[in-house]
């Protein structure tokens, strides 16, 4: 066997190893989200519980957390989010970009001084304030806001970059002489050059809102208001939690991201792929 084989071989082997590393609690959460509580505890690592396996959890978990009630408020904080996002990130990337003055240079300047503020300073502040004095909290609308605000930042940076060095000027002086506005050249002639990087900031900001708990904790205190992260909580006691209906909502809080990126692989990758390349 040559050097090159050989070499490959190793990298091969140390991958599949440090996958299977990755995918083990994942697939352990799976296993025992179908095992009685007495299985789980009595030995978790266990392939074959001694009372078998069951769907059981899964009906628990869907009861309790109020799926259906709990996903739609999920995907429409989600989806909101996201979207304004990436409208409002886009515009005032392109408006920092091309403006070329010192306000502009101020703004962009202040986003990337805020990207590192982290977010446990501003708890306390963001809730005495909105909560206590504005009586502002228990509101989807409010926590979209947030979202929207410290997500801001990361997303004008990358599309500022991507604007500078991927987006000729000379597209949108022929746009201007054909009769474009300013907002004409940006929704028709800019705005569709950003797909890569639009692509992955969707990717990365739908999975942070989705996932996120810290910030819908301090915002949403309503039971019908709760994202899925939020209605795992219900399942944990003063002194005990049922460990079996804790997995299988963690299941069901996973499964729609995951079957998201299934259907959407190939264009994650391209988008990720093209966003670096620029």
């Amino acid at each position: 066997m040559t050097k090159k084989k050989t070499r490959g071989l190793l990298i091969g082997t140390g991958l599949t190893v440090v996958f299977l590393f990755y995918l083990t609690p994942f697939v352990m959460v799976v296993i025992n989200s179908l095992k009685q509580k007495r299985d789980i505890i009595k030995n978790p690592f266990s392939l074959s519980p001694e009372m078998g396996m069951s769907l059981e959890n899964y009906a628990k978990a869907f009861e309790k957390m109020n799926y259906v009630k709990v996903f739609s408020n999920s995907l429409l904080i989600t989806g909101m989010s996201t979207l304004i996002v990436i409208m409002l990130s886009s515009m005032c990337a392109y408006y920092i970009v091309r403006a070329k003055n010192k306000g502009a240079n101020l703004i962009y300047a202040l986003m990337i001084a805020s990207m590192i503020i982290p977010f446990q300073s501003l708890m306390i502040p963001l809730v005495s304030i909105y909560g206590a004095k504005l009586q502002l909290m228990n509101n989807r609308g409010m926590l979209i806001y947030m979202h929207v605000g410290f997500a801001m930042s990361m997303s004008v940076f990358m599309f500022s970059g991507f604007i500078k060095s991927g987006v000729p000027v000379s597209l949108e002086e022929a746009a201007y002489l054909d009769g474009c506005s300013k907002f004409q050249t940006f929704t028709k002639v800019v705005f569709p050059l950003l797909k890569p990087t639009t692509s992955t900031l969707i990717i990365l900001n739908v999975l942070a809102f989705w996932n996120d708990y810290l910030l819908p904790s301090l915002v949403l205190g309503k039971k019908e208001l709760y994202t899925l992260p939020l209605s795992t909580y219900a399942f944990y006691g003063t002194y005990s939690a049922d460990f079996g209906t804790i997995m299988a909502a963690l299941v069901l809080t996973l499964a729609p991201i995951l079957i998201l990126y299934l259907f959407l692989q190939k264009q994650i990758i391209s988008g990720v792929v093209a966003g670096a390349v620029k």
